[in-house]
């Protein structure tokens, strides 16, 4: 052992440049880490005498960072010690303490050091055990302990918490397997106010052999990137999560989910907002100053909320001026606080609710936020923490939530927007589409009309039932391309086309022609290079109908079709089939013809007729749901409403993305009690028999009442076809809701109603028959032509 001798000036504690790299063996200490042995080294470079030392704890000879030896008089040696355990025969019995001088400044050993010791990550080296070799200061800083006092103990001895119990079976688990492993770790170390977020590399430390012989941990305090990437990530999840539902409640909701159970920046987020939001309308401008009520739209926290505890959705509560919310709507700013702050204080004292949450959850902090869109304040969003949280709100996360809720704030204005025009749009068809069933003697029906689910709301469907001369009765539905107001209007006009060509009386193939027509001059400009690129479709183009005209007297049904699903006829016997139809293309897409089916109702039968929407479906074809719907239509129920609901359950679950509407109609045949006929001779004698005939039927059916216009009708209507028309002429009685008389003829010419003069001889019959008559027309067949007036009869 190299012998110094004499202390070198400035007590630097270095031997000669000859021995610098040397080591000196310095004291032995006893078991419980007292000095025990003093060499005459260790008095020359510590200028502690062996009476002074012996005895006295090994630690208290080093400076703090419990590597440097401190002198006597203060200074720190340029040196570093070494201990070796003594061991006995059965338990380890010492230390043998050294002293390796340290090399000279500027090596690369020396740099080596300095980069360990000085780097601004936590390095720490460990044993396969477990066990503290070194760390350097950043490591002893952050722990708030000296090398001395945390060497040879594992982590969990000196930090308590389940981030370090998972720390130190990380280290033990790379000891024992070689292999390193990645963690990150949110954890408040000793003396730290809050939590900061560490990623923790742990790896092997092995020789040349590849044995492993120690363990090495490097930690970085990451907590600015960590929150800065919470803060990315929970404005992302906000743009593909918020916004998708087009309902109030709904976005409301998604911002509670998406703060509360997806981000967890919040443990319990409320939604409030003026009542006038859930109805579609725009708040008046503010500030909303003083005591303000606004309706919960969502609300959610990390934990169950008890009734008590917490407003239920939908409910509305007057929070007091002294609330957070309240004078968050009236600055339009948001608000920060403590739940000690006396504002707080006072506001609890005053709102028993709130109050009640907030002691059953022990809240720490708050956030409200305005929201406001489009310069007006539609409510306030309120974010709590509770006291489990590692940390209270702060300037940062006052910062993202007010982006996140300006955001939400766009979404929600949205929302109510769409609110208001679906109310409109519903309204509109609601208005245009009939009201209730539709009372006729020859069919009995029942109508559902269903919007569509989501954001697609109400859509083009419609039907109606016409009342037509003759006992018969007009069928429709219809199918408008599109969604939304404009829709509506379309079917709207469509349906009063529809009416107005049926008071015509025409077949339901010339119908749809002439409703073709229309449709196309209605559509895009004919100067299709003058026309915009960018013009949108009318929604008729491409709409589609089915008409059909059911003459309860024949008991046939004549139907045509333009692009329409064929309608489902059940018999009697309860088996239901899909009518076997010509089909003809949607409106104003072509000038193909239009072909019309005629078959038989039998008395009792149901005829289905609907939209796409009942039997599409993306879960499914179309054949698969024209079968579905024949099973439901087959079932046997009490009424045709039940019916319905019964389809509508079956076919149409909420939430599907095209609206439907239904119509059953159960056909009525009218009986022979009902309805005379007679043959007769185009001559001028017969019109005296007609009108005897005529009131004898009447007579019959207790309606002699009708017998005096009824004459006069016959007479006029007869003579008519006697003086303009050709051919046999027959003469019809049908009895209903009204008196209807028909005579038909084989001629195609109409008799126009005219003004005569006074010198006129004629002229006047038809304008008798129209005044003293509800209506009259006529119908073209075939075979010629029929005229037909009505006459209101009280019900027998």
């Amino acid at each position: 052992m190299h012998r110094i001798s004499g202390l070198p000036e400035r007590h630097t504690g270095h031997p000669d440049e000859a021995n610098r790299n040397e080591s000196v063996t310095i004291a032995v200490t006893d078991g419980n880490g007292c000095v025990a042995y003093w060499s005459r080294e260790a008095q020359e470079l510590l200028g502690y005498t062996p009476a002074e030392i012996i005895g006295s704890p090994l630690a208290e000879l080093f400076a703090t960072d419990g590597t440097t030896f401190r002198h006597r008089d203060g200074s720190l040696l340029d040196t570093r010690a070494h201990l070796s355990p003594l061991l006995g025969a059965t338990q380890q019995q010492g230390f043998l303490v050294t002293i390796v001088p340290s090399p000279a400044t500027g090596k690369l050993q020396d740099l080596m050091w300095w980069m360990l010791e000085q780097q601004s990550l936590s390095l720490s080296i460990y044993d396969r055990d477990g066990r503290l070799l070194w760390a350097n200061e950043v490591t002893r800083r952050a722990v708030g302990f000296g090398q001395s006092e945390v060497r040879g103990r594992r982590p969990t001895e000196f930090l308590h918490g389940s981030a370090f119990e998972e720390a130190e079976r990380r280290i033990l688990r790379v000891g024992e397997t070689g292999k390193p492993e990645y963690t990150e770790l949110f954890v408040a170390l000793p003396h730290e106010p809050k939590a900061h977020a560490w990623a923790v590399d742990v790896f092997p430390l092995k020789d040349g052999s590849g044995r492993v012989h120690a363990v090495g941990l490097v930690g970085n305090d990451y907590s600015e990137q960590y929150h800065s990437r919470e803060r990315m990530a929970l404005l992302n999840e906000a743009r593909t999560r918020i916004g998708a539902s087009l309902d109030v409640t709904g976005t409301a909701q998604e911002l509670v989910d998406v703060t509360v159970k997806v981000s967890r920046f919040a443990d319990f987020v409320s939604v409030d907002l003026l009542d006038e939001v859930f109805h579609g309308s725009l708040p008046g401008p503010g500030p909303h100053a003083g005591p303000v009520a606004l309706r919960r739209a969502a609300h959610g926290g990390t934990a169950p909320l008890p009734p008590d505890a917490v407003l239920g959705v939908g409910a509305i509560h007057t929070h007091p001026r002294s609330s957070p919310i309240a004078r968050c709507q009236a600055t339009g700013r948001p608000v920060l606080h403590d739940i000690k702050d006396p504002d707080i204080i006072r506001w609890l004292a005053e709102d028993a609710v709130q109050a009640v949450y907030v002691d059953t959850f022990g809240t720490r902090s708050l956030l409200a936020v305005p929201i406001r869109a489009r310069g007006v304040i539609l409510g306030a969003a309120l974010f709590l923490r509770h006291s489990s949280s590692p940390d209270p709100f702060g300037p940062d996360d006052l910062t993202v939530i007010e982006d996140l809720v300006a955001r939400v704030a766009v979404c929600l204005d949205n929302a109510r927007r769409f609110t208001r025009e679906h109310g409109i749009a519903l309204a509109l068809q609601r208005s245009l589409l009939p009201r209730g069933p539709t009372v006729h003697p020859a069919v009995e029906t029942a109508s559902r009309y269903v919007p569509a689910g989501g954001s697609a709301g109400v859509g083009g469907d419609w039907f109606d039932v016409i009342p037509l001369p003759g006992a018969r009765v007009g069928l429709v539905v219809g199918d408008v391309v599109g969604h939304g107001i404009s829709a509506s209007a379309t079917m709207g006009r469509l349906r009063t086309a529809v009416r107005t060509l049926a008071d015509i009386d025409l077949a339901p193939d010339e119908l749809l022609t002439h409703l073709d027509d229309i449709v196309t001059h209605s559509g895009l400009p004919q100067d299709i290079d003058g026309a915009d690129e960018t013009s949108e479709i009318p929604g008729d183009i491409g709409a589609t109908c089915l008409y059909a005209v059911y003459d309860p007297v024949s008991g046939t049904c004549s139907l045509a079709r333009a692009g329409h699903p064929p309608p489902i006829l059940i018999g009697p016997d309860g088996t239901a089939h899909v009518i076997d139809m010509p089909v003809g293309p949607p409106l104003g897409l072509g000038s193909l013809p239009f072909e019309a089916a005629e078959l038989t109702l039998p008395g009792g039968s149901l005829l289905a007729m609907f939209t796409d929407g009942l039997v599409e479906s993306r879960h499914h074809d179309i054949d698969e749901g024209t079968r579905s719907l024949c099973q439901a239509l087959a079932r046997p129920e009490p009424s045709l409403e039940a019916l319905c609901d019964t389809v509508l359950d079956t076919q149409h679950p909420e939430g599907e993305a095209d609206d439907v509407a239904l119509l059953l109609i159960r056909a009525r045949p009218l009986g022979p009690e009902s309805l005379a006929s007679w043959d007769l001779p185009s001559d001028p004698a017969a019109v005296a028999e007609a009108r005897k005939r005529a009131c004898h039927r009447l007579t019959e059916w207790g309606l002699e009442d009708a017998a005096f216009i009824t004459e006069l009708v016959v007479s006029e209507l007869f003579t008519n076809a006697i003086r303009y028309a050709t051919g046999p002429i027959r003469l019809r009685l049908i009895k209903d809701r009204t008196l209807t008389c028909e005579v038909s003829d084989g001629s195609s010419t109409s008799p126009h109603l005219r003004r005569a003069r006074l010198s006129d001889e004629g002229g006047r019959g038809l304008l008798l028959v129209a005044q003293l008559t509800e209506r009259w027309g006529t119908r073209y067949t075939p075979t010629g032509k029929t005229i037909w007036a009505e006459q209101l009869i009280q019900a027998t």
